[in-house]
């Protein structure tokens, strides 16, 4: 016993012995208290990102909102609906796949508005093509915002978290990230890379006292996904849906976070019969269409 005491001792917060940090593991760890705290969500203008800010404003004990998208519109229009619950609200029109702007914006940000307590990773873009027919642009768009804006934006942040011995990190992955799902290859992968980055985060940033969540919705009727041809069986959930299991994800101190339960079904059959999963996902999958029918799905989808 004694061995696991000096082990947990890596772990310790501040004064705490590790003794009374083996004891609180096993009784379930830490609760996030929101109360006061600034929170920074990316990819808050519409979908996921914007429902979850709207529903940590909701619980009115949030100090702050700095809300971050490349649409300063759509941004506007959402702190106007923070504001309109009483919490102050911080829009930043940024693209996160310019390390260089992102690096100056959030230096700025915790100038003026920080420190950051917890980091929502929410942006991301999704394109639903056979991979025959994608095209090298549609990849490298989602490699570049769903993987590399987010790596951008959490090695700013967990720096300064590390310096203030505290944070919590939320990377939105997706079931996808569990479970590939053929025409969305490239995306499929990002998700996987999203959480494989997020379980070594967990571990090497736990000395600091940052946690490091998961979060993982399945299909979301978001903008985005309205656009895609749905796959067989699969019910939408709503982003305001995702955004309340968030919260009661970290208030659980849950490390990745399911949305639904067809995401909680998926995930059992993929460890307990992954060759049958992989079938199903196959047959989910929608049917190969025509070129024609393609042109006019992309002509929908830029309308």
């Amino acid at each position: 016993m004694s061995l696991l005491y000096r082990y947990f001792n890596l772990f310790s917060v501040g004064n705490e012995t590790p003794k009374e940090r083996f004891k609180r593991l096993v009784a379930g760890g830490y609760t996030m208290n929101i109360q006061g705290k600034t929170v920074l969500i990316t990819g808050a203008s519409r979908g996921i990102g914007r429902s979850i800010a709207l529903e940590f404003a909701q619980k009115k004990d949030i100090q702050r909102l700095i809300i971050v998208a490349r649409s300063s519109d759509r941004l506007d229009a959402v702190a106007a609906e923070i504001r309109a619950l009483g919490i102050d609200a911080v829009p930043i029109a940024l693209d996160l796949t310019q390390p260089v702007e992102v690096n100056i914006a959030v230096a700025q940000a915790w100038r003026d508005y920080g420190p950051i307590h917890l980091l929502v990773n929410c942006a991301g873009v999704a394109h639903q093509v056979p991979f025959l027919q994608a095209r090298l642009p549609q990849m490298q768009e989602e490699i570049s915002l769903n993987l590399m804006g987010m790596y951008t934006m959490t090695r700013l942040i967990a720096r300064r978290m590390a310096v203030q011995r505290s944070g919590t990190i939320v990377n939105v992955s997706s079931l996808m990230g569990k479970i590939a799902s053929p025409t969305m290859a490239t995306y499929s992968a990002t998700k996987f890379a999203v959480l494989g980055f997020t379980q070594a985060l967990r571990g090497e940033l736990a000395c600091h006292n940052i946690r490091v969540v998961a979060l993982l919705p399945s299909l979301t009727d978001t903008d985005m996904v309205r656009r895609f041809r749905l796959f067989r069986w699969v019910m939408p959930t709503s982003p305001e849906a995702v955004a309340r299991a968030l919260v009661r994800g970290l208030e659980r101190d849950s490390s990745e976070i399911l949305v639904g339960w067809q995401s909680y079904l998926a995930v059992l059959g993929n460890r307990v019969l992954p060759s049958m999963m992989e079938l199903i996902s196959k047959l989910a999958a929608p049917l190969p269409e025509s070129a024609e029918e393609a042109r006019l799905r992309e002509v929908r989808g830029h309308g």
